[in-house]
């Protein structure tokens, strides 16, 4: 499969029937905010997901109209493949802190060494907004906090994970096309 072009995937995220139709700019962007107020019920800005600094370019206006934010958000430091993948953990099981730390290692064979200055503060976030409760093993020690995912939890994991899956495959093929570019196949030349 040939990677997309800025064209085809302006025709991919912006067509939700799966027709080949244009639109302008702002009527992509706005078919997104609407999206995002319509799954979690509050706008783009105000969402714990997509509030943060690696989507605000592209919701705003005047942003550019091609940008795909998950290509950005699984370049970014701290981006919000983190949030997702913690989630999904926490869907599967309860989890404590360090449990998550080890799984996120194990997970991405040791390339992803998360620390807990990344996932403890991102369970707090997560915690503050309803989407998961973390309960000490012993109240009185504070040593150890099991994670829990709340009912909302579970529902905005289950709509990020189905909204977010098209941008990380597009941010695949993209990945994919620029290592293929940095590092061609080299034929062997003919002695």
């Amino acid at each position: 499969m040939a990677p997309r072009r800025k064209g085809d995937w302006h025709e991919f995220w912006c067509s939700g029937n799966g027709t080949q139709t244009r639109h302008d700019a702002e009527e992509c962007r706005q078919v997104w905010r609407d999206h995002i107020r319509t799954a979690f019920g509050s706008r783009p800005r105000d969402h714990w997901f997509f509030g943060g600094r690696r989507f605000r370019s592209w919701l705003s206006a005047g942003g550019p109209a091609f940008m795909n934010p998950f290509v950005g958000l699984v370049l970014s430091k701290g981006g919000g493949l983190l949030s997702l993948y913690v989630l999904h953990l926490l869907a599967r099981e309860p989890r404590y802190g360090n449990d998550i730390m080890r799984e996120l290692e194990r997970s991405s064979g040791g390339t992803w060494a998360s620390n807990p200055g990344a996932v403890y503060p991102l369970l707090r976030m997560l915690e503050r907004h309803g989407l998961l409760t973390g309960e000490w093993e012993d109240p009185d020690k504070r040593t150890r906090r099991m994670y829990r995912l709340t009912k909302q939890g579970r529902r905005e994991y289950e709509e990020l994970s189905q909204m977010m899956e098209p941008g990380l495959k597009e941010a695949l093929r993209v990945l994919q096309s620029l290592h293929e570019e940095l590092y061609p196949v080299r034929q062997p030349t003919a002695p």
